[in-house]
């Protein structure tokens, strides 16, 4: 890889630093500021500067800031949890992703239209589900900018897998449903099962809300959130990122062991029908979303800039925070092309 270029793209991400507030509760309240009855559920803390990491064929190639620091990454949270799901199904706790969720979760899934859901749609985001979960509700979550409470309230349901609707109380159900099939709390199951395999950090932490906790087995246990929609979420370093980016990009294999299903690593950035660029819970680029780069590479997304982009044709993964959202793709675009392709 030529230094100079890749000192370019690492100048190019300092530079293009998100607006984001550093004080991340300022964030959210000014991002949500439309979501009827909108509060902060879970931890949060203020953002750090700019920081990433650069992996070619498993080798550091670069990194710039605090990679150290531990950071709420929102939505990334989302391909944590995409991944427990996963683990669910290699196990067979799950027997397939089309089965209805309601014959595993006594509630949450009745009548007609919540019946009908499988976890393929609360996975792909097109479950339309219908409902409440730890007093936040489905309608209230990223409201259309015209029509009132009334309007949102009784809209009429869409089919479950036809529409896409990037919604966190569904994403919040989806960790709820899989704390019941698992039977033990979320996190211990990604620290026992990815974590601790791939040598991260124990500075990492998974939360949920205040009010999340549910009665399992007789023993409280809390409900993860899947994002820091409402505070929550994965707090973690940018190292554990690019631990977590570089077991994908090994087809869920770390060294000898393989950690999770190749199989389940090829669903994740397979386009859904509902939206082709979205996955199980990883964003893809077959739509062209980052622009005139390969179609094949996909990634974690989360609130503030913050990505996991894995790039199989070029055995790289780029784990940037903080960056202007509307700079990925350029940004990628300048590591690739610091490549020697000879």
């Amino acid at each position: 890889m030529n230094s100079a270029l890749i000192d370019s793209a690492i100048r190019f991400a300092i530079r293009n630093e998100t607006k984001t507030d550093y004080d991340l509760r300022i964030a959210n309240m000014k991002a949500y500021v439309n979501e009827p009855g909108y509060k902060i559920a879970g931890p949060m803390k203020s953002r750090g500067k700019p920081a990433g990491i650069i992996l070619r064929k498993g080798y550091i190639v670069a990194q710039w800031g605090d990679v150290k620091r531990v950071d709420m990454t929102f939505s990334v949270t989302k391909s944590y949890l995409s991944t427990v799901a996963g683990l669910a199904l290699d196990s067979k706790l799950i027997k397939n992703v089309d089965e209805h969720v309601g014959d595993y979760v006594e509630e949450k899934f009745d009548g007609e239209h919540n019946s009908k859901i499988t976890w393929r749609h609360l996975l792909t985001q097109s479950s339309d589900w219908s409902g409440c979960l730890f007093d936040l509700c489905d309608w209230a979550d990223r409201p259309p900018i015209q029509g009132g409470l009334d309007d949102w309230r009784n809209r009429k349901l869409l089919e479950p897998g036809t529409n896409f609707e990037y919604n966190d109380v569904r994403v919040n159900l989806l960790a709820y449903s899989l704390l019941q099939v698992w039977r033990k709390p979320l996190p211990v199951v990604l620290k026992e099962k990815i974590m601790d395999p791939i040598g991260a950090s124990t500075t990492w932490r998974w939360y949920g809300y205040d009010n999340s906790y549910i009665n399992m087995d007789g023993s409280m246990m809390q409900s993860v959130s899947g994002g820091g929609h409402h505070g929550g979420g994965m707090f973690i370093n940018t190292l554990d990122l690019a631990r977590f980016g570089l077991l994908f990009l090994r087809n869920g294999k770390w060294k000898n062991q393989q950690l999770i299903s190749q199989r389940w690593v090829s669903s994740v950035n397979t386009p859904s029908p509902a939206n082709k660029s979205y996955g199980f819970m990883w964003w893809t680029n077959h739509d062209n979303a980052l622009g005139d780069i390969s179609k094949n590479i996909y990634y974690a997304n989360g609130f503030g800039g913050n990505y996991i982009v894995i790039d199989n044709e070029h055995d790289l993964v780029i784990v940037v925070r903080w960056l202007d959202s509307s700079k990925l793709g350029e940004l990628v675009r300048l590591v690739i092309n610091s490549i020697d392709k000879k």
